[in-house]
């Protein structure tokens, strides 16, 4: 466990920024705080495993703010974020599975290669045209949540070996599958993202790879920071945002790359 055994304060300390960072990113983009946490615990003498069950910790806390504003508001589709996130919960146990049986090297150019396919759309989504949403295609309502809960289960098995908690793929499947406003997409999407973290945190108490102390540090001051950086997103351009995150997720890259090397 990382503070179990310490006494000193500059662990807290920079779990306190580590958590304000993740409010950041999931304030002003909605995204996972798994590209800043992963790799800043692995600094800190984690394993990848260990990282990646501490980081989905950290999502089920941070999202369960606003999971609770969405449903109140009455934009969530509990049905259809039910059947993605028992889909995800599979994939999730799987991934957990996979992850601890295998060695870090793999995992860790696995979790490069996604941030550098995020880094590329970040910066795509700054510098171009949005090209609008993919149609919702036509297909039996007796099949639709269904294939939502099949096509969810890759997004658990991600979950469970990288620690992405798969908000982007999900609205992704909901955007193909339903016709939803945004606000709809972002609020079921998250419910379903919260299923599979929590599969995914369950998976990792199991096998032990969790530090509970650290991820409740980041995941309550990312709660708070999220609140203001959410409120501040409104107020900066679009396409600042999606450039400063690309160029943190670069950052993350060259980080994880030296590690590796």
């Amino acid at each position: 466990m990382l503070l179990c055994n310490s006494d000193e304060l500059l662990p807290i300390l920079i779990l306190l920024v580590i958590g304000i960072a993740v409010g950041m990113l999931t304030g002003m983009t909605g995204s996972s705080g798994v590209l800043i946490v992963v790799p800043a615990l692995g600094i800190m003498g984690l394993t990848f495993q260990e990282s990646v069950g501490t980081s989905l910790l950290v999502d089920v806390i941070t999202t369960s703010a606003v999971i609770f504003v969405y449903i109140k508001k009455g934009s969530t589709s509990i049905p259809r974020a039910v059947s993605m996130g028992l889909g995800a919960v599979i994939g999730a146990q799987l991934g957990a599975r996979i992850a601890v049986s295998l060695p870090e090297k793999p995992l860790e150019i696995g979790f490069v290669v996604l941030t550098a396919v995020l880094a590329l759309q970040m910066y795509r989504r700054s510098f171009m045209k949005a090209t609008g949403m993919p149609h919702k295609i036509s297909i039996d309502r007796r099949y639709v949540l269904p294939l939502a809960f099949f096509f969810s289960i890759p997004v658990g098995i991600l979950t469970g070996t990288l620690g992405t908690s798969g908000g982007i793929m999900f609205i992704g499947i909901i955007m193909i599958l339903f016709s939803m406003s945004a606000q709809e997409m972002v609020g079921t999407a998250t419910l379903a993202m919260m299923f599979s973290a929590i599969s995914g945190v369950a998976g990792y108490v199991y096998f032990g790879s969790i530090d509970i102390i650290a991820a409740l540090v980041i995941g309550v001051t990312s709660l708070i920071s999220g609140y203001f950086f959410s409120i501040l997103a409104h107020r900066v351009d679009e396409k600042k945002i999606y450039f400063i995150i690309g160029t943190v997720f670069v950052a993350v890259i060259f980080v994880e790359m030296f590690k590796i090397i």
